[in-house]
């Protein structure tokens, strides 16, 4: 028998938004999210903001869809598990990235990962036109200019771009499996578990600081909270090819949200190895016909 429970008024209101709006929504409250967090970094650590950031978006999403474990099958809760994990490491990647390079050369290099997803089992020859493109825009991102990319920051923004593509994939189907929010809250209550130990260690007694607790709440919402959420309500209604699409603007609003909250200022060149990144990822995304994830 289907698990069937009360839906939050929450759910009624995001189900009336238009799915265009709650992508676009997610992709600029996730990126100024990220940029409000590094200001916790010299305090907590990337890892520490991570765990403060998971944490207080877990309480709220379990404050709103109430997840329960009763009358799960196990593949359910083992799906939820792993989601969990890729959310734990995607986010502890990220961060550890951005305390090293750009935020939005990070969120560039990291798009690595939804643009394989858009292309991958692909067999069109124009797709092979996309990649290049992608490639071309990385590189002008990492070679020349006047100052270099740390080499691990790069390494641990492409990190995150692999597991940000296994979190399309899983998000997808956890939306399938649990009704409404139910189930990227339970994930996210078993990533904050996994990111204990290293947010405690990075963090300490600094991640009970109010001002740091405030912060790393408002982060939480911001970058965790809403995104997801509208993420996985738009999933349910759109095309992965649609969702893609509007995906691929994540980099030119990880730069804008960069410049205007960290004066982190681009050059030319930089400008243009993100263009082709977002354009790169928008062609591709185009060119896969799939069904809506839930009609």
């Amino acid at each position: 028998m289907a698990y069937v429970e009360t839906q939050p008024r929450s759910a009624g209101l995001l189900s009336r938004a238009p799915s265009g709006g709650l992508v676009l929504g997610a992709i600029a409250s996730v990126q100024f999210g990220a940029a409000l967090a590094t200001h916790l970094f010299n305090q907590l650590g990337p890892a520490g903001t991570v765990l403060l950031r998971v944490a207080t978006a877990s309480i709220v999403l379990v404050a709103i869809w109430t997840p329960r474990v009763r009358g799960r099958t196990r593949a359910e809760l083992v799906l939820a598990a792993v989601f969990g994990l890729v959310l734990a490491g995607m986010n502890l990647a990220f961060y550890e990235s951005i305390d090293r390079i750009p935020l939005g050369t990070a969120v560039t290099i990291e798009f690595v990962g939804p643009l394989a997803v858009a292309v991958i089992g692909s067999r069109r020859p124009l797709d092979l036109l996309w990649v290049g493109l992608a490639l071309t825009g990385i590189l002008a991102l990492t070679q020349g200019g006047t100052h270099s990319l740390d080499g691990l920051g790069v390494a641990l923004a492409l990190i995150a771009g692999c597991l940000w593509g296994a979190y399309i994939i899983l998000n997808g189907r956890v939306g399938r499996a649990y009704e409404r929010g139910t189930g990227v809250a339970l994930s996210m209550c078993i990533a904050s578990v996994a990111l204990l130990p290293v947010g405690i260690a990075s963090g300490g007694s600094n991640l009970l600081e109010p001002k740091s607790l405030a912060i790393g709440a408002a982060v939480g919402v911001l970058s965790s909270a809403i995104p997801y959420s509208f993420e996985q309500e738009a999933l349910r209604r759109i095309a992965a090819s649609v969702f893609g699409v509007l995906m691929s603007l994540e980099p030119a609003v990880a730069a804008l949200a960069g410049l205007i909250l960290l004066g982190q200022s681009l050059s030319a060149r930089e400008v243009i190895g993100i263009a082709l990144v977002v354009a790169a990822s928008a062609g591709a995304s185009r060119r896969i016909g799939e069904a809506p994830v839930d009609a």
